[in-house]
């Protein structure tokens, strides 16, 4: 892999990952950008007791453009774009209309492929595996900066889901806290923790899951299963099954083989519902341990967080969304319509052939 860095003319931070060590990425952003502004503020709920960030600037961000506008194809000739070159394997580069910004934290967005009409799915092995190591680089990039806790790589997939961009891309988000959702899992790691006498919680979990019936794939080094109480119609955790916290604890084994299973769990998901059906919306959720101190979670070490990748579908059937409404919403209480064993069985039975 090679990395090159470069500014685009507002003065963002942009950077190339290359398959190939003789990549030159020399281009220059001809757009005529001011600086860039942003509102970002975070505000803590005293009542829930999290954060909430306030970004009124976002209301002007580029929303679904035709596809020969795409601000994350290559520029070409005149029509000029977000990236410079002419192309590119994969691009990181500092979003235009950030959640988070300055002392509230970072956002970048993560372009897979240069091939506008792509997704992660249609990806070949190399590609998917210089994926990982960009993820793995922004969050070792990332993690030093002082406004950062946590940092977040994600993917959405689909309008449904919410997403403004067709091109294949994801996102990092890195928080200026640890969120909500980790906490939560910090809190039940830390009283398994006392409560067992020094048993990890993620490995039993693992355990007792790679010993049921909701397996989904299976590698060497990785392991998927929908959870025992998935909130979600159809939910995967996708676990190594050696213990890490972050992205950048994965050794080269983890790495080589990953690709292999990510991208066959990608390919089941859009044969879920049968041939002729759209493409299925997704989120992709990479959870990591927080680099900063755990002091709230008595017991706990980054050590003891397992890194994972959570993958659901908002679809719960043929042409119907599974729709947060009141429960959901009002008070965080799930209802999923689609029992995780049988949600197991069906990615079981849209296996590649």
């Amino acid at each position: 892999m090679k990395k090159t860095s470069t500014r685009l003319a507002d003065g963002r931070e942009l950077v190339y990952y290359d398959l190939h060590d003789d990549a030159v990425r020399d281009a220059v952003d001809r757009r005529p950008l001011e600086r860039t502004v942003t509102t970002s503020e975070v505000r803590r709920d005293p009542l829930r007791g999290d954060s909430v960030a306030i970004a009124s600037h976002r209301q002007g961000r580029t929303y679904h453009p035709p596809a020969d506008q795409c601000p994350l194809c290559p520029s070409q000739g005149e029509r000029l774009s977000e990236i410079p070159d002419s192309s590119y394997d994969v691009v990181v580069f500092e979003n235009r209309f950030p959640s988070l910004a300055g002392d509230s934290g970072r956002c970048e967005v993560v372009c897979f492929t240069s091939d506008h009409h792509a997704s992660f799915a249609d990806l070949d092995e190399e590609q998917a595996r210089l994926v990982l190591d960009a993820w793995t680089d922004r969050t070792s990039e990332l993690s030093h900066l002082a406004s950062v806790e946590q940092v977040f790589c994600f993917e959405n997939r689909g309008a449904e889901i919410g997403v403004t961009l067709g091109h294949p891309h994801g996102q990092i988000y890195a928080y200026p806290f640890t969120t909500p959702r980790t906490a939560e899992m910090l809190r039940s790691l830390a009283a398994h923790k006392d409560a067992t006498g020094g048993e990890n919680l993620f490995d039993a979990v693992l355990e007792e899951e790679l010993a049921g019936e909701r397996v989904v794939l299976e590698g060497e080094h990785w392991a998927a299963f929908v959870p025992y109480a998935a909130h979600w119609p159809y939910e995967v955790h996708l676990y190594p099954k050696r213990r890490v916290p972050d992205l950048l604890g994965l050794d080269e084994a983890a790495r080589t083989e990953f690709p292999q299973v990510y991208l066959e769990l990608l390919r089941r998901f859009d044969r879920i519902f049968g041939e002729g059906e759209p493409p299925t919306p997704y989120i992709a959720a990479w959870h990591q341990a927080p680099f900063g101190q755990l002091e709230d979670f008595e017991g706990v070490t980054r050590d003891d967080f397992a890194l994972h990748l959570e993958l659901f579908t908002i679809r719960r059937t043929s042409g119907k969304l599974k729709f947060l409404a009141g429960s959901e919403s009002g008070m965080d209480v799930f209802i999923n319509d689609v029992p995780p064993e049988r949600a197991a069985e069906r990615l079981r039975e849209v296996a590649s052939s």
